[in-house]
């Protein structure tokens, strides 16, 4: 009867610590993404390093050392990571800007080595490289004991390092709309500031709800702190050239309707297409102006394909 009691016990418990958010890499629910996924189109081309202390309680040990500003650029596991330290952030840039389309937009590769040694970080967005947002991160892990190499996932939301090396934690810019001096159809700057795991909290990091982060410390290390792999991008304008001189839209950003404005009468196929590839509307036509009804699509960023013969123009039409 005692060993069953206890394995009742241990059952309850494990039960008990399951959170509300997604779990590990590789289980059902899990919202992690693998290096190597087809979704992936761009990944961060440059970076700038604020190094933070290999132990904040104890600044005689000097700051991270490990990787350079290299690092965190290019596909996941290609040029290693770069160590942030105690508190300290990286700014990544792309080669073109970050857009909202459907589902989460950009992920976070950390180089953890199992599911639950998680250091975490927090992820700021920009689109003019001055004025900075924070996701809003929720932790739910316990307080009443440093936590030194078990973090459990599903305890936390929005905090990049959620998930194992080789699998990105997602972000999506949809949670960030409506925010005064944010344009999330033009991500121009990610940054990533890392969590000090600290229950002390003189030191320690506060999720959104003024939660204290509990997550590996200290990591007294060269390699100390949240170590950033990559950041691949989802959805962005990679590889797309506009052609402005082809054809004009107004108003762009449209609500309920825009117009185009075409230079001849020759016919020509027009074609409205989402994030995700998918043609939504197709008309062929000779006219050199048409009214386009906008009411029945979903809001976001969408690419105007003009193709005339052998020539394709295309240009971005914002739906808002």
């Amino acid at each position: 009867m005692r060993f069953l009691a206890t394995i009742f016990i241990t059952i309850s418990l494990n039960v008990f610590a399951q959170g509300p958010y997604a779990p590990v890499a590789g289980s059902i629910g899990t919202t992690a993404m693998h290096k190597d996924s087809s979704a992936f189109t761009d990944w961060a081309s440059a970076c700038t390093v604020e190094r933070g202390w290999q132990n904040i309680a104890d600044t005689t040990l000097g700051k991270t050392s490990t990787g350079d500003i290299y690092s965190a650029t290019e596909k996941s596991g290609v040029n290693g990571v770069v160590s942030l330290g105690d508190g300290g952030s990286a700014i990544l840039t792309f080669s073109s800007p970050i857009i909202n389309g459907n589902g989460p937009d950009f992920a976070v590769f950390e180089n953890a080595f199992n599911n639950t040694f998680l250091e975490l970080a927090h992820v700021e967005v920009s689109s003019d490289g001055i004025n900075y947002f924070r996701f809003e991160s929720f932790s739910l892990s316990q307080i009443n004991t440093q936590i030194i190499s078990n973090v459990n996932a599903t305890g936390i939301q929005n905090l990049a390092g959620k998930y194992r090396a080789q699998f990105g934690t997602p972000f999506d810019l949809e949670q960030m709309i409506g925010i005064t001096n944010l344009d999330v159809n033009n991500i121009t700057h990610v940054k990533i500031i890392d969590v000090v795991g600290s229950i002390n909290e003189q030191y320690g990091s506060f999720d959104s709800q003024g939660n204290i982060i509990n997550d590996p410390f200290p990591t007294p290390f060269e390699t100390g702190g949240f170590d950033l792999d990559a950041i691949g991008v989802i959805h962005s304008f990679v590889g797309i050239k506009e052609s402005p001189n082809t054809f004009k839209i107004f108003p762009n950003p449209a609500k309920e309707k825009a117009t185009i404005i075409f230079d001849n009468l020759s016919e020509k196929t027009i074609q409205l297409i989402d994030l995700n590839g998918v043609i939504v509307f197709q008309l062929k036509s000779k006219s050199n102006q048409i009214d386009l009804d906008l009411f029945r699509y979903s809001k976001g960023v969408y690419i105007l394909k003009l193709i005339e013969g052998k020539n394709i123009n295309i240009q971005k039409l914002l739906i808002n």
